[in-house]
This record gives C-alpha cells, structure tokens and sequence, in this order.
C-alpha cells in the first residue's frame, strides 16, 4: 500500500543549457504538478507542454538527501542521476535512436519539504568523454492554492 501523501503545487522552471560553439539555450516557464511526500525523500511530477518541445512527456524528480534522479517518460524517455561530484553513465531516446551520456554533478542542491522549496542542479554532459555542453535547472515549488 502506498503510503505517500500528494499536494498539488505550483513549480517555476529556469533551466539554460551552454553548449559549445552554440548559443545559450534558456526556458522559464510556471506549470502545475504534484509533490509526493514518501518514506525516502520526496517525489516532484509534472507533465511536459509544447512549450518544452517534449508534449506528451511526464517529468519527475525524485529527491532523496546528497541524490536527485531525473526521469522522464512518455515521448520522451530518459534518467539522470546527478549527485554532487560524481559522474553517472544515462540513456538518452531520441528521435534517432538511443544515446549515452555522462552527467557530472557541479551542484545538487535542495531545500524541498512537504510544504515545496527549491532545487538547484548544475551538471555537465560528455559523450564519448568530450564535454558537450553545461546545464543548470532551478525550480521553485509551492503549494497551490487551489480549493478544496
């Protein structure tokens, strides 16, 4: 039996993805989610728009202290777990196939509670061991206030 409690919340994303030779990339956006109190940590979910280019996806965080794995699902589809200083091997789908990337952890940061807070993550990706590029996401969570 599931014994997690679930709130409705508000999540503001920034996130901005540096790659060489490219212009930085930002996306800031507010939508709807829910916010999973559990046994180990905390689990954020929020569904992709148009906005994103990744409609049809569900995105999750799942929080737990010094690790935060990122996973998405839908027409979309992949996991990344960032813990600080360590780097991890995550699949990518894409559109042409599988791709496998390293994800080294600069920052992993989180000040999530059962009443929403911030998380804070900036990451470097390699593929083949070069690195391709610098990301950073921050979301802001708070409860909605919708009625009940």
């Amino acid at each position: 039996m599931n014994t997690s409690t679930s709130k409705d919340v508000m999540i503001s994303i920034l996130g901005l993805q540096e790659y060489e030779d490219i212009n930085p990339d930002s996306i800031e956006l507010t939508t709807n989610g829910k916010l999973n109190v559990t046994p180990y940590g905390y689990h954020l979910s929020y569904e992709e728009s148009e906005l994103t280019g990744m409609e049809g996806t569900l995105t999750s965080f799942e929080v737990r202290p010094g690790r935060i794995v990122l996973t998405r699902t839908g027409t979309t589809t992949s996991e990344m777990v960032f813990e600080q200083g360590i780097r991890h091997l995550s699949l990518y789908d894409t559109p042409y196939g599988q791709l496998e990337i390293g994800v080294f952890s600069r920052v992993v940061e989180s000040s999530l509670n059962e009443h929403g807070g911030e998380i804070h993550v900036r990451y470097a990706i390699d593929i083949d061991h070069q690195l391709a590029g610098e990301n950073n996401i921050h979301l802001k969570v708070r409860e909605s206030a919708v009625s009940q």
